[in-house]
């Protein structure tokens, strides 16, 4: 390894490849859920209740990985799902 510039660390420059690393796996996750909410919405919008429902599976599944893996705060996951929850339940019952 070259030398480094004085103020820098070895441990620092570790930290900083494992942050971008992190960031990017967290980013795609996010983009995930966000693409499958489309789904859901776009269902509820044209009224078909059993796309909304399969989708709403799969959303529900993302949302506590996300929350397992501490990308999103577990109560910020379950705030969505009840939210989506009550949208699907809107079309239903209609």
């Amino acid at each position: 390894m070259a030398k480094l510039k004085t103020g820098r660390h070895t441990s620092t420059l570790k930290e900083a490849r494992k942050t971008k690393k992190r960031t990017e796996r967290n980013k795609a996750i996010k983009s995930k859920i966000r693409t499958s909410i489309k789904k859901v919405e776009e269902a509820v919008k044209n009224n078909n209740v059993k796309v909304a429902q399969e989708h709403l599976s799969v959303v529900f599944s993302e949302w506590d990985k996300a929350a397992k893996k501490n990308i999103v705060h577990y109560k910020a996951a379950s705030n969505k799902k009840a939210r989506l929850s009550k949208l699907v339940a809107g079309i239903i019952t209609k």
